[in-house]
Protein backbone atom coordinates (compact mmCIF):
# COMPACT_ATOMS: atom_id res chain seq x y z
CA UNK A 1 0.00 0.00 0.00
CA UNK A 2 1.69 3.24 -1.00
CA UNK A 3 1.41 6.33 1.24
CA UNK A 4 0.20 8.42 -1.33
CA UNK A 5 -2.82 5.86 -2.09
CA UNK A 6 -4.67 6.47 1.72
CA UNK A 7 -6.20 10.06 2.20
CA UNK A 8 -7.13 9.49 5.86
CA UNK A 9 -5.47 10.43 8.97
CA UNK A 10 -4.24 7.00 10.68
CA UNK A 11 -1.96 4.78 12.08
CA UNK A 12 -1.30 3.68 8.47
CA UNK A 13 -0.11 6.89 6.63
CA UNK A 14 3.03 6.33 8.13
CA UNK A 15 3.49 2.81 7.19
CA UNK A 16 3.59 2.86 3.45
CA UNK A 17 4.72 -0.48 1.84
CA UNK A 18 3.41 -3.18 4.94
CA UNK A 19 0.55 -5.09 3.60
CA UNK A 20 0.94 -8.51 3.82
CA UNK A 21 0.32 -11.34 1.94
CA UNK A 22 1.74 -10.93 -0.96
CA UNK A 23 4.36 -12.16 -3.85
CA UNK A 24 7.01 -9.66 -3.82
CA UNK A 25 8.97 -8.00 -1.15
CA UNK A 26 8.13 -3.84 -1.18
CA UNK A 27 10.62 -1.47 -1.69
CA UNK A 28 10.10 0.03 1.79
CA UNK A 29 8.64 -1.38 4.91
CA UNK A 30 7.04 0.36 8.11
CA UNK A 31 9.06 3.15 9.63
CA UNK A 32 8.96 6.85 10.90
CA UNK A 33 9.94 9.55 8.96
CA UNK A 34 13.54 9.76 10.20
CA UNK A 35 14.37 6.45 9.12
CA UNK A 36 12.49 6.25 5.71
CA UNK A 37 15.26 8.96 5.03
CA UNK A 38 18.00 7.44 6.44
CA UNK A 39 17.66 4.08 4.64
CA UNK A 40 15.04 4.54 0.94
CA UNK A 41 18.01 3.14 -0.99
CA UNK A 42 19.52 0.44 1.32
CA UNK A 43 18.60 -2.50 -0.08
CA UNK A 44 15.67 -1.36 -1.62
CA UNK A 45 15.99 -3.27 -5.17
CA UNK A 46 17.82 -6.49 -4.00
CA UNK A 47 16.13 -8.94 -1.58
CA UNK A 48 18.22 -9.03 1.49
CA UNK A 49 19.56 -12.06 2.88
CA UNK A 50 18.64 -14.21 6.30
CA UNK A 51 21.93 -12.02 8.20
CA UNK A 52 20.61 -8.97 7.10
CA UNK A 53 17.14 -9.82 8.51
CA UNK A 54 18.62 -10.79 11.81
CA UNK A 55 21.28 -7.82 11.95
CA UNK A 56 17.80 -5.50 11.21
CA UNK A 57 15.81 -7.26 14.03
CA UNK A 58 18.32 -7.66 16.36
CA UNK A 59 19.59 -3.16 16.32
CA UNK A 60 15.94 -2.53 15.87
CA UNK A 61 16.45 -1.33 12.31
CA UNK A 62 12.55 0.16 11.79
CA UNK A 63 12.77 -0.26 8.14
CA UNK A 64 14.30 -4.25 8.03
CA UNK A 65 12.22 -4.84 11.14
CA UNK A 66 8.89 -4.16 8.80
CA UNK A 67 10.84 -5.89 5.99
CA UNK A 68 11.33 -8.96 7.97
CA UNK A 69 7.50 -9.42 9.18
CA UNK A 70 6.48 -8.55 5.29
CA UNK A 71 8.96 -12.17 4.49
CA UNK A 72 7.06 -13.79 7.38
CA UNK A 73 3.27 -12.73 5.99
CA UNK A 74 4.31 -13.48 2.22
CA UNK A 75 2.06 -15.82 0.82
CA UNK A 76 4.85 -16.78 -2.05
CA UNK A 77 6.64 -20.50 -1.52
CA UNK A 78 9.95 -18.75 -2.91
CA UNK A 79 9.92 -16.68 0.55
CA UNK A 80 8.80 -19.49 2.84
CA UNK A 81 12.36 -21.02 3.40
CA UNK A 82 13.95 -17.59 4.50
CA UNK A 83 11.28 -16.66 6.50
CA UNK A 84 11.08 -20.11 8.49
CA UNK A 85 15.55 -19.50 8.64
CA UNK A 86 15.00 -16.23 10.14
CA UNK A 87 12.35 -17.05 12.90
CA UNK A 88 14.66 -20.53 13.59
CA UNK A 89 17.36 -17.98 14.18
CA UNK A 90 15.53 -15.85 16.49
CA UNK A 91 13.57 -17.68 18.41
CA UNK A 92 15.82 -18.05 21.31
CA UNK A 93 15.35 -14.42 21.84
CA UNK A 94 11.81 -14.58 22.32
CA UNK A 95 9.15 -15.18 24.56
CA UNK A 96 9.92 -11.96 26.99
CA UNK A 97 7.16 -9.79 25.81
CA UNK A 98 4.11 -9.67 27.83
CA UNK A 99 1.33 -10.74 25.23
CA UNK A 100 -1.77 -8.36 25.72
CA UNK A 101 -5.22 -9.38 23.48
CA UNK A 102 -7.71 -6.68 23.55
CA UNK A 103 -11.20 -7.20 22.06
CA UNK A 104 -14.80 -5.23 22.44
CA UNK A 105 -17.99 -4.25 21.38
CA UNK A 106 -18.31 -1.95 18.32
CA UNK A 107 -18.14 2.13 19.34
CA UNK A 108 -15.79 0.83 23.10
CA UNK A 109 -13.36 3.38 21.69
CA UNK A 110 -11.16 0.02 21.36
CA UNK A 111 -8.71 1.80 19.03
CA UNK A 112 -8.63 5.11 21.26
CA UNK A 113 -7.85 3.53 24.12
CA UNK A 114 -4.84 1.45 22.58
CA UNK A 115 -3.69 4.77 21.44
CA UNK A 116 -4.11 5.62 25.26
CA UNK A 117 -2.52 2.74 26.86
CA UNK A 118 0.53 2.56 24.31
CA UNK A 119 1.43 5.86 24.72
CA UNK A 120 1.30 5.17 28.36
CA UNK A 121 3.44 2.43 28.01
CA UNK A 122 5.99 4.31 26.12
CA UNK A 123 6.11 7.23 28.28
CA UNK A 124 6.92 4.27 31.14
CA UNK A 125 9.96 3.63 28.99
CA UNK A 126 8.20 0.17 27.39
CA UNK A 127 8.77 -0.56 23.88
CA UNK A 128 5.42 -1.04 22.52
CA UNK A 129 4.31 -3.27 18.96
CA UNK A 130 0.35 -3.01 18.13
CA UNK A 131 -1.06 -5.69 15.74
CA UNK A 132 -4.74 -6.86 14.51
CA UNK A 133 -6.07 -10.21 13.81
CA UNK A 134 -8.76 -9.18 11.17
CA UNK A 135 -10.26 -11.65 8.91
CA UNK A 136 -11.47 -9.88 6.50
CA UNK A 137 -8.35 -7.80 5.33
CA UNK A 138 -8.20 -10.08 2.78
CA UNK A 139 -11.15 -8.01 1.56
CA UNK A 140 -10.47 -4.73 2.70
CA UNK A 141 -6.73 -4.39 1.90
CA UNK A 142 -5.20 -5.66 5.20
CA UNK A 143 -5.81 -2.37 7.06
CA UNK A 144 -6.32 -1.96 10.94
CA UNK A 145 -10.35 -0.87 11.00
CA UNK A 146 -8.96 1.36 8.22
CA UNK A 147 -9.72 5.29 8.82
CA UNK A 148 -11.79 4.31 11.91
CA UNK A 149 -7.98 3.83 13.75
CA UNK A 150 -6.71 7.12 14.76
CA UNK A 151 -3.44 6.09 16.49
CA UNK A 152 -1.28 9.14 15.11
CA UNK A 153 0.45 9.70 18.52
CA UNK A 154 0.83 6.23 18.76
CA UNK A 155 2.13 5.55 15.19
CA UNK A 156 4.93 8.81 15.44
CA UNK A 157 6.22 7.22 18.64
CA UNK A 158 9.76 6.04 17.95
CA UNK A 159 9.41 3.29 20.89
CA UNK A 160 6.00 2.07 19.12
CA UNK A 161 5.18 0.38 15.86
CA UNK A 162 1.80 -0.32 14.50
CA UNK A 163 1.36 -2.95 12.27
CA UNK A 164 -1.69 -3.61 10.03
CA UNK A 165 -3.61 -7.12 9.88
CA UNK A 166 -1.97 -9.07 7.67
CA UNK A 167 -4.47 -10.34 4.44
CA UNK A 168 -4.30 -14.52 4.73
CA UNK A 169 -8.16 -15.43 3.25
CA UNK A 170 -8.45 -17.32 6.26
CA UNK A 171 -8.55 -16.54 9.75
CA UNK A 172 -5.92 -19.51 10.14
CA UNK A 173 -4.12 -17.44 7.24
CA UNK A 174 -3.76 -14.45 9.21
CA UNK A 175 -3.16 -15.94 12.83
CA UNK A 176 -0.35 -17.69 11.29
CA UNK A 177 1.21 -14.25 10.12
CA UNK A 178 0.44 -12.79 13.65
CA UNK A 179 1.71 -15.38 15.97
CA UNK A 180 5.33 -15.16 13.92
CA UNK A 181 5.37 -11.53 13.18
CA UNK A 182 5.08 -11.63 17.33
CA UNK A 183 7.71 -13.76 17.71
CA UNK A 184 9.73 -11.10 15.34
CA UNK A 185 8.61 -8.07 17.89
CA UNK A 186 9.74 -9.84 20.88
CA UNK A 187 13.30 -10.84 19.55
CA UNK A 188 13.33 -6.95 18.42
CA UNK A 189 13.21 -6.09 22.31
CA UNK A 190 9.29 -4.91 22.30
CA UNK A 191 8.38 -5.54 26.21
CA UNK A 192 4.70 -5.45 25.13
CA UNK A 193 2.39 -6.66 22.12
CA UNK A 194 -0.99 -5.59 21.80
CA UNK A 195 -3.22 -7.79 19.20
CA UNK A 196 -6.21 -6.24 18.48
CA UNK A 197 -9.47 -8.39 17.22
CA UNK A 198 -11.09 -6.63 14.25
CA UNK A 199 -14.62 -8.10 13.37
CA UNK A 200 -16.76 -10.75 15.18
CA UNK A 201 -16.82 -14.86 14.98
CA UNK A 202 -13.44 -16.50 15.90
CA UNK A 203 -10.59 -13.96 16.24
CA UNK A 204 -11.34 -13.63 19.50
CA UNK A 205 -10.65 -16.98 20.31
CA UNK A 206 -7.37 -16.95 18.04
CA UNK A 207 -6.30 -14.19 19.89
CA UNK A 208 -6.88 -15.22 23.16
CA UNK A 209 -4.82 -18.56 21.81
CA UNK A 210 -1.97 -16.57 21.06
CA UNK A 211 -1.34 -13.93 24.33
CA UNK A 212 -1.00 -14.44 28.23
CA UNK A 213 -3.66 -11.72 28.94
CA UNK A 214 -7.74 -11.03 27.40
CA UNK A 215 -8.84 -7.55 27.87
CA UNK A 216 -12.72 -7.64 27.10
CA UNK A 217 -13.16 -3.71 26.70
CA UNK A 218 -16.77 -2.70 27.09
CA UNK A 219 -19.04 1.02 27.21
CA UNK A 220 -21.28 1.86 30.06
CA UNK A 221 -25.08 2.88 29.27
CA UNK A 222 -25.29 0.48 26.25
CA UNK A 223 -28.30 -1.51 27.20
CA UNK A 224 -28.12 -4.88 28.48
CA UNK A 225 -25.38 -5.93 30.67
CA UNK A 226 -23.28 -8.41 28.14
CA UNK A 227 -24.16 -5.52 25.02
CA UNK A 228 -24.54 -8.52 22.47
CA UNK A 229 -21.03 -10.32 23.36
CA UNK A 230 -21.64 -13.85 23.46
CA UNK A 231 -21.21 -15.19 27.35
CA UNK A 232 -18.38 -17.29 25.99
CA UNK A 233 -16.74 -14.14 24.78
CA UNK A 234 -16.71 -12.76 28.63
CA UNK A 235 -15.23 -16.28 29.62
CA UNK A 236 -12.20 -15.71 27.61
CA UNK A 237 -11.61 -12.31 29.37
CA UNK A 238 -8.98 -11.79 32.65
CA UNK A 239 -10.43 -7.84 33.05
CA UNK A 240 -13.12 -6.31 31.62
CA UNK A 241 -12.79 -2.93 31.47
CA UNK A 242 -15.46 -0.26 31.13
CA UNK A 243 -13.88 2.07 28.91
CA UNK A 244 -15.31 6.11 28.14
CA UNK A 245 -15.73 6.50 31.84
CA UNK A 246 -15.73 10.46 31.97
CA UNK A 247 -18.02 13.30 32.17
CA UNK A 248 -22.03 11.97 32.49
CA UNK A 249 -20.85 8.65 31.63
CA UNK A 250 -18.68 8.37 34.90
CA UNK A 251 -21.52 7.20 37.08
CA UNK A 252 -22.95 4.71 34.90
CA UNK A 253 -19.66 3.13 34.10
CA UNK A 254 -18.99 2.77 37.80
CA UNK A 255 -22.29 1.52 38.21
CA UNK A 256 -21.41 -1.05 35.11
CA UNK A 257 -17.95 -1.86 36.66
CA UNK A 258 -20.13 -3.09 39.97
CA UNK A 259 -22.73 -5.29 38.17
CA UNK A 260 -19.94 -7.03 35.78
CA UNK A 261 -17.53 -7.43 39.38
CA UNK A 262 -21.16 -9.26 40.27
CA UNK A 263 -21.91 -11.35 37.56
CA UNK A 264 -18.11 -12.43 36.83
CA UNK A 265 -18.29 -14.33 40.09
CA UNK A 266 -20.51 -16.86 38.78
CA UNK A 267 -18.60 -17.46 35.48
CA UNK A 268 -15.59 -19.99 35.14
CA UNK A 269 -12.18 -17.88 35.47
CA UNK A 270 -9.78 -17.29 32.14
CA UNK A 271 -6.94 -18.39 33.62
CA UNK A 272 -6.28 -21.07 36.58
CA UNK A 273 -6.03 -19.10 39.73
CA UNK A 274 -6.61 -15.62 38.53
CA UNK A 275 -10.45 -14.07 39.60
CA UNK A 276 -11.18 -11.92 36.66
CA UNK A 277 -11.79 -8.57 37.64
CA UNK A 278 -13.77 -5.28 36.63
CA UNK A 279 -12.10 -2.10 35.57
CA UNK A 280 -13.27 1.65 34.71
CA UNK A 281 -11.12 3.91 32.35
CA UNK A 282 -10.86 7.23 30.31
CA UNK A 283 -8.59 6.68 27.56
CA UNK A 284 -9.60 10.42 26.85
CA UNK A 285 -8.46 11.56 29.95
CA UNK A 286 -6.19 8.96 31.07
CA UNK A 287 -7.81 8.37 33.92
CA UNK A 288 -7.54 4.66 34.81
CA UNK A 289 -4.91 3.49 32.74
CA UNK A 290 -2.32 3.37 35.08
CA UNK A 291 -4.40 1.08 37.18
CA UNK A 292 -4.76 -1.76 33.60
CA UNK A 293 -1.07 -1.58 33.70
CA UNK A 294 -0.96 -2.65 37.41
CA UNK A 295 -3.71 -4.85 36.51
CA UNK A 296 -1.62 -6.63 34.31
CA UNK A 297 1.73 -6.95 36.05
CA UNK A 298 -0.26 -8.06 38.95
CA UNK A 299 -1.69 -11.21 36.65
CA UNK A 300 1.84 -11.55 35.22
CA UNK A 301 2.92 -11.93 38.62
CA UNK A 302 0.36 -13.86 40.14
CA UNK A 303 0.41 -16.55 37.05
CA UNK A 304 4.24 -16.92 36.99
CA UNK A 305 4.13 -17.40 40.50
CA UNK A 306 1.83 -20.01 40.36
CA UNK A 307 2.95 -21.55 37.19
CA UNK A 308 0.06 -20.97 34.87
CA UNK A 309 1.68 -18.74 33.30
CA UNK A 310 3.86 -20.75 31.66
CA UNK A 311 1.74 -23.57 31.58
CA UNK A 312 -0.71 -21.73 29.31
CA UNK A 313 2.42 -20.72 26.92
CA UNK A 314 3.64 -24.34 26.52
CA UNK A 315 0.08 -25.68 26.13
CA UNK A 316 -0.19 -22.31 23.23
CA UNK A 317 2.86 -24.00 21.30
CA UNK A 318 1.36 -27.68 21.55
CA UNK A 319 -1.96 -26.40 20.01
CA UNK A 320 -0.31 -24.11 17.43
CA UNK A 321 1.46 -27.07 16.10
CA UNK A 322 -1.56 -29.23 15.55
CA UNK A 323 -3.41 -26.08 14.27
CA UNK A 324 -0.89 -25.75 12.21
CA UNK A 325 -1.12 -29.59 10.74
CA UNK A 326 -4.84 -29.53 10.35
CA UNK A 327 -4.47 -25.87 8.01
CA UNK A 328 -2.12 -27.42 6.02
CA UNK A 329 -3.70 -31.05 5.15
CA UNK A 330 -6.87 -29.24 4.79
CA UNK A 331 -5.39 -26.98 2.14
CA UNK A 332 -3.46 -30.27 0.41
CA UNK A 333 -6.87 -31.80 0.46
CA UNK A 334 -8.44 -29.00 -1.35
CA UNK A 335 -6.28 -28.51 -3.69
CA UNK A 336 -5.56 -32.01 -4.78
CA UNK A 337 -6.80 -32.46 -8.65
CA UNK A 338 -8.50 -35.24 -7.34
CA UNK A 339 -10.40 -33.85 -5.20
CA UNK A 340 -11.29 -30.81 -7.30
CA UNK A 341 -12.72 -32.87 -9.97
CA UNK A 342 -15.26 -35.03 -8.27
CA UNK A 343 -16.33 -32.02 -5.14
CA UNK A 344 -18.81 -30.26 -7.26
CA UNK A 345 -20.50 -33.88 -8.41
CA UNK A 346 -20.63 -34.83 -4.68
CA UNK A 347 -21.61 -31.14 -3.36
CA UNK A 348 -24.79 -31.24 -6.17
CA UNK A 349 -25.72 -35.19 -4.79
CA UNK A 350 -25.81 -34.44 -1.16
CA UNK A 351 -27.84 -30.92 -1.94
CA UNK A 352 -30.14 -33.07 -4.16
CA UNK A 353 -30.37 -35.62 -1.10
CA UNK A 354 -29.33 -38.22 -3.44
CA UNK A 355 -26.25 -38.98 -1.60
CA UNK A 356 -25.60 -38.54 2.22
CA UNK A 357 -22.73 -36.69 3.60
CA UNK A 358 -20.98 -39.48 5.03
CA UNK A 359 -20.49 -41.10 1.98
CA UNK A 360 -19.36 -38.44 0.04
CA UNK A 361 -16.67 -37.11 2.48
CA UNK A 362 -15.62 -41.14 2.44
CA UNK A 363 -15.34 -41.38 -1.81
CA UNK A 364 -13.63 -37.39 -1.71
CA UNK A 365 -11.07 -39.06 0.96
CA UNK A 366 -10.35 -41.72 -0.67
CA UNK A 367 -9.87 -39.88 -3.81
CA UNK A 368 -7.65 -37.92 -1.44
CA UNK A 369 -5.52 -40.78 -0.45
CA UNK A 370 -5.12 -42.71 -3.88
CA UNK A 371 -3.53 -39.71 -5.24
CA UNK A 372 -1.31 -39.13 -2.08
CA UNK A 373 -0.33 -43.33 -2.31
CA UNK A 374 0.50 -42.43 -5.97
CA UNK A 375 3.30 -39.92 -5.58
Amino acid sequence: MDSHESTFQSALHVMPGVKGGHDGLPGQGSQDAASAENHQHDHHRREMTTQEYLEGIESGDRTRLAKAITLIESNSASHFEKAQEVLKHILPHTGGSIRIGITGVPGAGKSTFIESFGTYLTGAGKKVAVMAVDPSSSVTGGSILGDKTRMEKLATDPNAFIRPSPSGGTLGGVARKTREALLVFESAGYDVVLVETVGVGQSETTVRSMVDFFLLVLVPGAGDELQGIKKGVVELADAILINKADGANLIPAQSARVEYERALHYLQPATEGWQTIALTASAMTGDGIPEVWQTIQNFVQSTQLSGAFQKRRRAQERDWVRALIEGQLKEEFYENPKVQALLPKLDDAVMSGEMPATAAAQQLLEAFRSAQAAK
